[in-house]
């Protein structure tokens, strides 16, 4: 939350990570070129190269590719294909090869950063490429196979942010392999804990096997290429009936026998805290004053639910020592004194409301970089929680307080220390105050949503270490989490669940937004790796209470048609959600302070439209 201004996220991927990964590609294309070529007599292997027959024989991500009749290097048809947002456009296919032998790959291509390459090789996996844009090029590379290798994929893809390319006459040259057979059927499916909304499963792997197919009652939901998967976005205490099949070029095993789960009966999330069935939350400009004014606490209305303090901040960035004060007279001439302020909580708390300290927001950077931080952390905040007699703490972490190290790759078990001891001092203080301990959370999307795509460095370095990284916080506390509030606002675009990018100000922001919290997503695209969906009870959706609070400000007839879809499913706009949460908890601001600058528009509409 900004106490002025505003701004957007920085980009995720940097501009440096295209040189390297050329000067590695380029490397590897050298030291490929060193290995024996093909034998003249060798055949080729590749099916369908030359596109004649379509996409028989090629797999392309996110549906990226096409035959098409123009423009080709010979015949009637060649490979288009088109890269979106963090999709490629990968298209491959899986080849029968020998081991220990030497095979040539090759292509004609047109476009800029066209790719061409062979994984799996059990050797070097190798690849070439091309960022002419002009007419068909050649692209050649070769490669030995390891003493154990009987398969090969070789795969052409563009990059990221570039425009469609084309693909016609690829060739894979040398000794063809033992004729590959469909793998056995997977043997050992097994659930792990179920929540409320996703459900772990493992099995053992098939020999022969490319990849694996997950089918929930008969459907499939996903596809993997590792022995173990989470299906999310699954309703609480209900039951369900899973299988799965191996895959490889020569097709489907069958399916294996299936494994009966019932998901958890609402778990997977903590206490309400005694909140409402609908919530609007609100910050109050509590320790300073800006452009909207200083509300004091008395004069809150009572349309808000929980209250959150902004903000307890930290005497430095690493020190973990947060303290809070309420704004000096000097700059907030209205303030009250601070008896005032305390009988003034303890009337909203005897009228049902809930009273947070919010940690954090643009200027309060907080990093716990050490376990010593970690416990300052839980004992200052607990200082501030007893002083003022509050209910809970928001965290509200922005900037460079959360990164992810270097090879911190795995949300579900994070190594980086700032993420790792935020953690445990929230835990600390949930097992101090108890069940009743209200949690709440105001990330950002570049921290959560982002993961969908990008999660820290990435695999090859160069993103931005930020990217997702509240991932890891939200997950470990979902137990003891009450609500998530992200910050729909101060965004760039943001890819949803159906890889578009949207941007904010406008009912299908909020939708895509939100739909991607409460159906669960794979985290840098990885099915292996899925956040699980949130119950909708710990969800509410953040918006700027007026055009002053914020970039992406959203009208009321638009925040009704968010809430219609989300609900209802009902104005929804091109974007379709996976589902409908009619127990979606509500709705919150920043801030108290600019509604009342607005005369109260944000709040007035939430009341109406739930009747309140």
């Amino acid at each position: 939350m900004e106490r002025t201004g505003s701004r957007t996220g920085p980009p995720v991927r940097h501009s440096g990570l295209l040189a390297v990964l050329s000067a590695v590609l380029l490397a590897a294309g050298t030291l490929a070129a060193t290995a024996p070529a093909a034998g003249a007599a060798d055949a080729d292997l590749a099916r369908n190269g030359g596109f004649e027959a379509g996409l028989d024989g090629w797999s392309c991500t996110g549906g990226s590719g096409t035959a098409v009749s123009t423009p080709v290097h010979t015949g009637a048809s060649a490979l288009k294909a088109t890269p979106v947002g963090s999709d490629n456009a990968r298209c491959s296919q899986t080849v029968t090869v020998k081991p220990g032998s030497s095979y040539t790959l090759a292509a004609w291509v047109q476009g800029s950063y066209v790719y061409l390459g062979a994984s799996g090789t059990g050797t070097t996996d190798v690849s070439t490429w091309t960022q002419s844009p002009g007419a068909y090029k050649q692209l050649t590379t070769t490669f030995r196979t390891g003493p154990a290798t009987t398969s090969v994929t070789v795969y052409t893809h563009g990059w990221y942010g570039t425009p469609a390319y084309h693909a016609d006459d690829l060739t894979l040259t040398g000794p063809g392999g033992d004729p590959v057979t469909v793998p056995a059927t997977p043997a050992g499916l097994r659930s792990g804990a179920a929540t409320a909304s996703s459900v772990p499963l493992s099995w053992t792997a098939s020999a022969g096997a490319t990849g694996y197919r997950v089918y929930q009652g008969g459907t499939k939901v996903m596809d993997t290429t590792g022995t173990s998967a989470t299906v999310a976005g699954l309703a609480a205490s209900s039951a369900y009936s899973f299988q799965v099949s191996a895959v490889n070029a020569a097709g489907e095993s069958a399916k294996s026998a299936a494994v009966s789960v019932t998901t958890a009966a609402g778990g997977g999330g903590g206490s309400d805290g005694g909140l409402p069935a609908r919530a609007l939350v609100g910050y109050l400009h509590s320790s300073f004053a800006n452009g909207s004014g200083y509300t004091r606490m008395a004069d809150v209305p009572g349309s808000w639910d929980v209250i959150n303090l902004a903000f307890g901040e930290p005497t430095s960035v690493t020190s973990g020592d947060i303290r809070f004060s309420l704004c000096p007279v000097a700059e907030c001439p209205n303030v009250e004194s601070e008896a005032e302020f305390k009988a003034a909580v303890k009337a909203k708390q005897a009228a049902g409301k809930k009273v947070l300290i919010s940690i954090g927001g643009q200027n309060g950077q907080v990093q716990l970089a050490s376990t010593a931080a970690r416990d300052t952390f839980v004992s200052s905040v607990s200082k501030i929680i007893d002083t003022y007699g509050l209910d809970g703490l928001d965290i509200d972490f922005e900037g460079h307080s959360l990164s992810l190290n270097t090879g911190d790759t795995d949300f579900r078990s994070p190594t980086s220390p700032v993420i790792v001891n935020l953690i445990s001092a929230v835990k600390s203080l949930k097992a101090r105050y108890g069940e009743d301990f209200v949690l709440t959370m105001a990330p950002e999307t570049f921290f959560v949503q982002l993961g969908y795509q990008y999660y820290g460095s990435g695999p090859w370095g160069g993103q931005d270490p930020r990217a997702g990284a509240y991932l890891p916080v939200i997950h470990a506390l979902r137990d003891d989490l009450t609500l998530l509030h992200v910050q729909d606002y101060n965004s760039g675009s943001i890819m949803g669940l159906d890889n578009q990018y949207h941007s904010m100000g406008g009912a299908d922001f909020h939708i895509a937004m939100t739909d991607m919290l409460l159906t669960g997503f794979p985290v840098a695209g990885d099915q292996a790796k899925v956040f699980p969906a949130l119950r909708p009870e710990q969800v509410a959706f953040g918006l700027p209470a007026s055009t002053q609070a914020g970039n992406g400000h959203t009208s009321p007839a638009e925040v009704t048609k968010a809430l219609n879809c989300l609900t209802k499913k009902t104005d929804c706009g091109s974007y379709r959600t996976h589902g409908t949460w009619a127990g979606l908890r509500g709705l919150m601001t920043w801030s108290i302070n600019w509604d009342r600058f607005n005369n109260w528009e944000f709040s007035k509409n939430f009341d109406a439209y739930f009747g309140r």
